[in-house]
This record gives structure tokens, sequence and C-alpha cells, in this order.
């Protein structure tokens, strides 16, 4: 029973580490932090200390009606043209999910907010691919060979030994075995006692 909970623990443990990773590789940025989406602010320099990756967003915080955000085209970006926005809103709080790498860039609809510096280009990065708590599984592929490796060993050296003994090894030796072995074996009990009550208390 105490090796049964051992083993959920252990399983509890991992699933808890997977979901921090999963958690952890997505991230929300509030554009502008503090002072959020409004003029006066500058944008190149709060992207340029950000390392944004797909799959993280983008929230913009704002005044209601007052602001827009717009997603625009590279091309539009530079005119501060709103005209063919890729999507739009003014609701006040705007989520954008970048799904992909690339540069997304967004303005401020109102007329003259995207000149006075309302805009904002956001280079996002490839995720970095999380293969690495699957390579794990592979290594409990070997101790097998290892064990089949331990048998044939024994198993062939055991016939050369009773073959060639003197007269006078064989009897000390016997005796000598079957002691420690009863040596051990009473050791091993004391052992495995210990460390089923010391898992009972930690339990």
């Amino acid at each position: 029973m105490a090796g049964c909970t051992s083993s959920a623990m252990g399983a509890l443990l991992l699933l808890l580490l997977c979901c921090t990773m999963w958690t952890a590789s997505a991230t929300d940025h509030t554009v502008g932090g503090s002072t959020g989406w409004a003029n006066g602010v500058d944008y190149t320099t709060w992207t340029s200390g950000k390392t944004i990756v797909a799959g993280d967003s983008l929230t913009f915080n704002y005044v209601a009606g007052v602001h827009t955000v717009d997603q625009v085209s590279a091309t539009d970006y530079s005119s501060c043209s709103a005209s063919n926005a890729l999507s739009t809103d003014s609701s006040g709080q705007t989520t954008v999910k970048l799904s992909k790498a690339g540069t997304y860039y967004f303005i401020c609809g109102v007329a003259s907010h995207c000149s006075n510096g309302m805009k904002i280009a956001v280079p996002v990065k490839a995720a970095s691919p999380a293969i690495s708590p699957a390579t794990p599984p592979s290594s409990p592929t070997k101790p097998p060979t290892a064990a089949t490796t331990t048998t044939p060993a024994s198993a062939s050296t055991a016939p050369s030994v009773s073959t060639t003994p003197s007269t006078t090894t064989p009897t000390t030796t016997a005796a000598d075995t079957q002691s420690s072995a009863g040596y051990v074996s009473s050791a091993s009990v004391a052992m495995l006692t210990g460390l089923l009550a010391l898992e009972l208390v930690l339990l």
C-alpha cells in the first residue's frame, strides 16, 4: 500500500511538472505595461525589452471609444492607414492571440493618434520545441538488457566451480555462504521493515 501511494505521488508530481511547463510556455503581455494603449508612449522601447513567442498573447488596455486597436499590414502600418485593417476593436480591452511567428502590426485608427506614435510592431519568434520531456521514456528500455546479461554469466560460472574444488575448500565455503545468507536475509528484512515504518510516518 505504501509503495502504491509513493508511485501515485510520483505520477502526480510528473503531471504537475508537465502542467507548469505548459502554462509557462504561453505568456500574456500587457502592451505599454501600466500605461497601456495610449498617446505619448514609446512602444518601440517597450517591445525591445520583450521576448515574445508564438502562442503568447497581447492585451491592449485603453479607454473604450477613445482609442481603437487595429491590426494592419506592414504597408498600412507605415502610412498609418486603418482603411484595410485585418481586425479592429474599441471595447477598451483587446486581447490578440499570436498564433505564429512573424511581425504583427497594430495602430490606433483614431485620426492623428497613429502619427503621434500610437502604433506598435511586435516581432514574434517561433516557439522552441517542447520535446525535451518526451526524451526520458527512452531510458527505461535499457535496464531489461542489463538484467538479462547478468543471469547467464552467473549460470555459466556455477557448474565450473562445482567440478574443480579440492576436498578441503567446499565444506568451509558452504558453511560460510549459509551463515552469510542468513545474515543478509535478516538484515534485508530489518531494512524493509524500517522503510515501511518510515513511509507510514510520512503518510
